[in-house]
């Protein structure tokens, strides 16, 4: 019998993952931001602490379409965005809980 292949490794340019970093870096969580950008918790793990250390690298195999740039930014903003509303949802519920 022979083995299944594996899948192959998912390959990150060097801007996905700053783009990462900095939602951590600005108060989203590791597994929310995770979740958000669709990679393994402690995949960007390691990206935040290679960052910290300045050893943050990207896949340069391949260059970065425009294309590519523009969704990981709309995914950052779209990640910062859900968070500011989750957070005014509960402050909502909160206040309204208090005034009664």
């Amino acid at each position: 019998m022979t083995k299944p292949k594996a899948a192959p490794r998912a390959r990150y340019t060097l801007e996905f993952k700053q783009e990462a970093v900095r939602l951590v870096e600005a108060g989203q969580s590791i597994a929310a931001a995770a979740r958000t950008l669709g990679v393994v918790d402690q995949t960007l793990f390691n990206w935040v602490k290679a960052s910290r250390q300045g050893k943050l690298a990207g896949a340069d195999s391949k260059p970065v379409s425009a294309e590519q740039m523009e969704i990981a930014r709309l995914r950052a903003e779209l990640a910062r965005v859900t968070m500011e509303r989750d957070i005014l949802g509960k402050a909502t519920a909160y206040f309204a809980k208090a005034a009664k």
